[in-house]
C-alpha cells in the first residue's frame, strides 16, 4: 500500500511538472509570436481597437513605430497604397514594376470611394507597360467618370484565332500602343447610370518577324498594316454597389454593359461594333461569414466589321488585364470571347493578414468575323492574399493557375482580381 501511494505521488509530481512545462512553452512560443518583428505578423493580434493587421503594421513593428493604427479609422481621409516589386507572369517573364493605389474618401451623399490606379512595368521580354485608371464618383453619387489610359511597346508572341491554336505555332510580333477611355455617366436611378464615352485605340510600327511555324489562322490570314486606328463612341449603361472596388465585399454586384461604335467620321481606319457586358456578383459564404464566394462573367462581341487584328476580344483583354488566369494574356483570340469565372475567397489567420482563394474559369471564342463560337477552354488555380494596406482593404494577390495544354504560371495582382 505505501509503495502504490509512494508511486501515485511520483505520477502526480510528473505531471504537474508536465503540465508546467507545457504552460512555460505555450507562454514563450506567444511571446515569440508577439516578437517585433514581421515573420511573425500573420499571428499577431494588435491590442487597441482591433486586431486588423496588415503588412504596415509589420513595418511599424520592425522599427518599433509606437502608434496604433485601427481598421476603421481614418476613413475620412485618401489612402495610397505603394508597391515596388519584382513580377512574373507568362507574357512578360519577370519583370521590375511599381504599382500605386490611391483610395478616396466617400464623398458626401455616396457610399462608393473613387479610386486611382497606375503601374509601370519594364519586362524580362523587353516591354513597357504602363496604365493610368480612374473610377471617381462625384457629390451625392449623381456622377461617376472612368478612365482607363495606357501606353505599352510591347513585343510578345501571337498564337492567331480561335480555340484550337497551337502553342508550337505562332508570330513574334511588335508594336506600340496607346490607349485611351474615357465615360461620363449620370445616376438614372439607386445605383444606375447611363451615359456617353470616347475609346480610342491606336497601334504603330507593328512587325511580324516569324518566317516559320507560323499559325495556321493568324495575324497573315486575317490581314493587317504597320498601322491602325480604332476610334468609337461609347454608350454604358452601369449599375455598381461595390463600395471599394479594390476588394469588393459580400451582397454587392456590378453590372456594366458597353456599346461601341467605332466610325472613319471620328478618325478610324473602318467602321465596326462592339458589345463588352461585364457582371460580377459577391455572395457571403457560408451565410454569415466574412467568406466570399464570387461570380463573374466578361462577355466580348463584334456585332458588325472587322476590326484591326489588335483589336479583337482576346485573352485578359478586360480593363486591368485579369481574365483568364491559366493562360498569356492575348493567348486567345477571335471576334467574340465568352468568359466565365467563379472563386472562393477566405481567410486563413484571425489577424486577416493571410487569406486565400480557389478558382476555376472558362472561356471559349470564336475565330473570323461572323464564325460560331468553338469549344470549351478550362482554367484553375488556387492563391493567396496579404494584407497591404487595411484602411483601403488593399490585398497584394498571388495566384498560381493552370490552363489546358500544359499552360501555367503565377499572376500578381494589387487588390482582388475582380
Amino acid at each position: 500500500m505505501k509503495l502504490i501511494r509512494v508511486f501515485s505521488f511520483l505520477i502526480l509530481f510528473i505531471s504537474f511538472f508536465s503540465v508546467l512545462n507545457a504552460q512555460q512553452q505555450s507562454d514563450t512560443l506567444i511571446k515569440k509570436l508577439h516578437q517585433k518583428n514581421i515573420f511573425t505578423l500573420a499571428f499577431y493580434k494588435q491590442p487597441g481597437k482591433d486586431s486588423m493587421v496588415d503588412f504596415v503594421d509589420g513595418v511599424y513593428r520592425v522599427f518599433k513605430v509606437k502608434k496604433e493604427r485601427g481598421e476603421n479609422e481614418d476613413q475620412t481621409k485618401s489612402h495610397f497604397t505603394f508597391i515596388p516589386g519584382v513580377e512574373y507572369s507568362l507574357a512578360t517573364g519577370l519583370s521590375a514594376s511599381v504599382n500605386a493605389s490611391l483610395l478616396l474618401p466617400k464623398v458626401q451623399g455616396s457610399l462608393n470611394k473613387s479610386s486611382i490606379y497606375s503601374s509601370l512595368k519594364y519586362t524580362q521580354n523587353h516591354q513597357i507597360i504602363s496604365q493610368f485608371a480612374t473610377n471617381i464618383w462625384s457629390k451625392n453619387g449623381e456622377f461617376n467618370f472612368n478612365s482607363n489610359w495606357s501606353y505599352l511597346k510591347y513585343p510578345q508572341l501571337d498564337y492567331g484565332l480561335g480555340n484550337n491554336s497551337k502553342l508550337s505555332l505562332f508570330d513574334n510580333l511588335d508594336y506600340s500602343y496607346l490607349k485611351l477611355y474615357q465615360s461620363a455617366l449620370k445616376k438614372i436611378a439607386p445605383n444606375l447610370y447611363f451615359g456617353p464615352g470616347l475609346n480610342i485605340d491606336y497601334h504603330w510600327n507593328l512587325t511580324d518577324t516569324t518566317t516559320k511555324n507560323k499559325p495556321v489562322n493568324g495575324l497573315t490570314q486575317y490581314g493587317s498594316s504597320k498601322h491602325s486606328n480604332s476610334t468609337g463612341f461609347l454608350l454604358t449603361l452601369l449599375y455598381d454597389t461595390r463600395v471599394n472596388n479594390l476588394n469588393p465585399v459580400a451582397n454587392s454586384a456590378f453590372l456594366n454593359v458597353s456599346y461601341r461604335n467605332n466610325t472613319t467620321i471620328l478618325g478610324s481606319d473602318q467602321n465596326w461594333q462592339a458589345l463588352v457586358i461585364d457582371y460580377r456578383k459577391y455572395v457571403p459564404f457560408p451565410m454569415g461569414s466574412k467568406n466570399i464566394l464570387a461570380f463573374w462573367t466578361y462577355d466580348q462581341l463584334i456585332l458588325k466589321g472587322n476590326p484591326p487584328y489588335l483589336d479583337l476580344p482576346n485573352t485578359a483583354s478586360d480593363i486591368y488585364n485579369n481574365f483568364g488566369r491559366g493562360y498569356v494574356q492575348s493567348r486567345f483570340r477571335g471576334s467574340k470571347v465568352l468568359y466565365a469565372e467563379s472563386e472562393y475567397r477566405f481567410g486563413i489567420t484571425e489577424n486577416g493578414f493571410l487569406g486565400g482563394v480557389v478558382f476555376a474559369n472558362v472561356q471559349s471564342l470564336s475565330a473570323q468575323p461572323g464564325t460560331n463560337i468553338q469549344g470549351v477552354l478550362p482554367g484553375y488555380g488556387a492563391g493567396l492574399r496579404i494584407k497591404f494596406n487595411k484602411h483601403s482593404n488593399t490585398s497584394v494577390a498571388l495566384d498560381y493557375a493552370f490552363g489546358q495544354g500544359g499552360s501555367k504560371g503565377l499572376f500578381m495582382n494589387l487588390g482582388e482580381v475582380f
